[in-house]
């Protein structure tokens, strides 16, 4: 697939409304174009792109959030990659396990518990 910059600049700049809807075709192209087993990540991975883009307060916050993701996610690659690498698996953070269960009982479950119990 061939980008030709220029002329979405042009359109993003000329027409803001068919840039969007172009925009958003070309993207849903490239997910479809994918092998099935990437198209959730890819979904998922543009919903959450979409979201920075529509909290952040100016298009240039929007790019510097998602340049902050960017980077976020190439280092937890890297990371991946030397540990595989060397052969050692990367330290995963510790799993608290400090839950405390708390029991939920339904009013009816009250009553015949009451109702069971001499009086």
């Amino acid at each position: 697939m061939k980008f030709d910059f220029d002329a979405w600049a042009k359109l993003a700049k000329d027409d803001p409304a068919e840039f969007e809807r172009r925009r958003e075709l070309a993207l849903r192209a490239a997910i479809d174009a994918a092998p099935p087993y990437f198209r959730q990540r890819l979904e998922a991975l543009q919903n959450t792109l979409d979201s920075e883009r529509q909290r952040a307060s100016t298009p240039q916050a929007s790019c510097v959030h998602m340049n902050a993701l960017l980077w976020a996610g190439f280092y937890r690659l890297r990371k991946e990659l030397t540990a595989a690498a060397s052969g050692t698996p990367p330290p995963r953070p510790p799993v608290k396990q400090s839950a405390k269960v708390i029991p939920l009982r339904s009013a009816r479950h009250e009553r015949l518990r009451n109702q069971a119990t001499p009086m």
